[in-house]
């Protein structure tokens, strides 16, 4: 087995020396290695060719937000976690709309981020539905009426089994739970899926429960 190569960044030193003591010993995984600030990321990125980063927010010169930012836009672009210390943050939210597949907090224990990096090398977002909520809710404010518009003409691109399917992503629900909700092989479920991150020009899951939480499609399911 290929093991998944991580980046670690994150400015503080002794973060980044415990993540790389904790995880360094997986079998699993190779840690190819560590940036203490956002614009080291890109050329570090060209050399070390990750599979996953794990990208602290706050930083002093190009923060995580920047960083995730500019690596999303590129072609073949590493999957990227988010580490931060707040469970509900703006900037938190900022960086899953730019692509990123998840956050952790940094207090999690070694073994969850751990299960956070396989997961998403594998292509499954870390995030719980009811974190999902609270971030989509905390992020609710005065610039929501524009995204509802924004995201409404985005979404009225699917037809009407895309859009069953989107609204059950933004539920939090799996393939497998998808299939058997909506009588369909999960294979096919699989199609839909790709076909709405084509359309839409999305990243990941993720990206799609953001936009059906934005066009309120949520709430006209009683979630």
């Amino acid at each position: 087995m290929t093991p998944i190569r991580l980046l670690l960044v994150d400015d503080d030193p002794l973060v980044r020396a415990g993540l790389s003591f904790m995880m360094g010993g997986a079998d699993d995984l190779d840690i190819v290695g560590e940036a203490a600030d956002g614009n080291e990321v890109e050329a570090l990125v060209d050399r070390t060719r990750p599979d996953v980063v794990l990208m602290d927010i706050r930083m002093p010169t190009v923060d995580g937000l920047a960083a995730t930012e500019r690596l999303r836009s590129r072609k073949d672009a590493p999957q990227i976690i988010v580490l931060t210390t707040f469970h509900a943050d703006d900037q938190v939210l900022r960086a899953l709309r730019a692509g990123a597949a998840g956050f952790v907090l940094k207090d999690t224990p070694p073994a969850e981020i751990l299960d956070a990096v396989r997961r998403v090398a594998a292509g499954d977002p870390v995030l719980s539905p009811t974190v999902t909520r609270q971030l989509m809710a905390h992020a609710a404010g005065t610039s929501a009426d524009t995204r509802r518009t924004s995201a409404r003409t985005r979404v009225a691109t699917l037809n009407d089994r895309e859009r069953e399917v989107a609204v059950a992503v933004g539920q939090g629900s799996s393939n497998a739970e998808i299939a058997a909700e909506l009588f369909m092989s999960v294979a096919t479920v699989k199609t839909h899926v790709s076909r709405i991150l084509a359309k839409l020009d999305l990243n990941n899951r993720v990206q799609i429960a953001l936009l059906t939480y934005d066009a309120g499609l949520l709430e006209e399911d009683g979630h």
